[in-house]
C-alpha cells in the first residue's frame, strides 16, 4: 500500500525544525513527511528575493511536483497563507489543507483585517500579539522575536527545555513573506477539503481570531485542542490522534480546472 504524503509548512520566524517533535509520529503512522524550509527563512536566508507569497508557492509547488501522489498540505500559523495559495495554484496536487492555529484568510484579506473585524464586532476585544515586541533590522525589512516573547506567546505550554530550544532557534523573518494577502477562488482553493486545528489556549493567534477566520472562510472541519500556539510541539500525540484518522478518509482530488 502506498504511503501517503504530508507536506509541512512552517510559520513566520521558523524553519522545518518546527515540526521535529511531530515528524516521528507521522512517520510511525505511515506518512511520508516533507517539512519545507521557505526561502529567505532559517536555512536559506540568502534567498530573500524569493521570500514572497509567490516565491513560497513556487518552492512548495516544486516539491509537490516531485511526489508520486497528491499530498496533504499543513500550514502552521503564518504558514497557512502559503498553504492556501498552494491549493489555489495546484489543487490537483493537494489532497487536503490543514491549518494548525493557521492563518486561513479569505481572498484579499490580511491578518490585520481579521483583527479589525474582531474589534468592530466586539468593542471589548483586546489583542496585543507579537508586533509590539518585534526587533527590526535597520531598514525594517525583517524582524526577529525576542526569546522572552516567544516563550510567553508561542511555547508557554511546551516542555520547558523544548520551549527554550524552539524560542532560541527563531530566525529573522522578511516582511515580504509575512505581510501578504491571498488570491483565492472557490473553483480551485474552495474545492480542496480543509481542516482547522484551533488551539484553545493560543496567546499569539488567539481563539477569537481563529474563530473569526473560520467564520469568514466556512467549510473547514474543526478540531479543538487544549493547547497553545504550537500543537505539534506542545501535544503532538493529541494532535495525531485527533487529525490523522480524519485525513485517512480523504480521497485524492478530482481533476480541477
Amino acid at each position: 500500500m502506498q504511503r501517503p504524503h504530508i507536506v509541512l509548512i512552517h510559520g513566520a520566524w521558523q524553519g522545518s525544525w518546527a515540526f521535529a517533535a511531530w515528524q516521528p509520529l507521522l512517520e510511525a503512522a505511515g506518512w511520508q513527511v516533507h517539512a519545507v524550509d521557505l526561502p529567505g527563512n532559517d536555512s536559506s536566508p540568502a534567498r530573500l528575493a524569493d521570500a514572497t507569497l509567490d516565491g513560497y508557492v513556487a518552492h512548495v509547488g516544486a516539491l509537490l511536483h516531485t511526489l508520486d501522489a497528491p499530498a496533504v498540505v499543513v500550514g502552521h500559523s503564518g504558514g497557512g497563507l502559503t498553504a492556501s495559495q498552494v491549493a489555489e495554484a495546484l489543487p490537483q496536487r493537494v489532497r487536503a489543507l490543514v491549518y494548525l492555529a493557521g492563518m486561513m484568510l479569505p481572498d484579499g484579506f490580511a491578518f490585520s483585517d481579521i483583527i479589525a473585524r474582531c474589534r468592530a464586532d466586539d468593542p471589548t476585544f483586546f489583542y496585543r500579539g507579537v508586533e509590539p515586541d518585534l526587533l527590526w533590522d535597520a531598514t525594517r525589512s525583517a524582524s526577529r522575536v525576542p526569546v522572552a516573547t516567544a516563550l510567553d506567546l508561542f511555547v508557554h505550554d511546551c516542555e520547558p527545555a523544548a520551549a527554550r530550544d524552539a524560542a532560541s532557534r527563531l530566525c529573522a523573518q522578511p516582511e515580504s513573506g509575512r505581510k501578504v494577502r491571498n488570491r483565492l477562488s472557490a473553483a480551485r482553493y474552495g474545492a480542496v477539503p480543509r481542516f482547522y486545528v484551533e488551539c484553545l489556549r493560543d496567546r499569539s493567534v488567539t481563539l477569537p481570531l481563529q474563530r473569526k477566520m473560520q467564520a469568514l472562510s466556512p467549510g473547514a472541519h474543526r478540531i479543538s485542542l487544549d493547547c497553545g500556539h504550537v500543537p505539534q510541539l506542545a501535544c503532538p500525540d493529541a494532535l495525531s490522534a485527533a487529525l490523522l484518522p480524519l485525513l485517512a478518509d480523504i480521497r485524492s482530488p478530482a481533476q480541477l480546472p
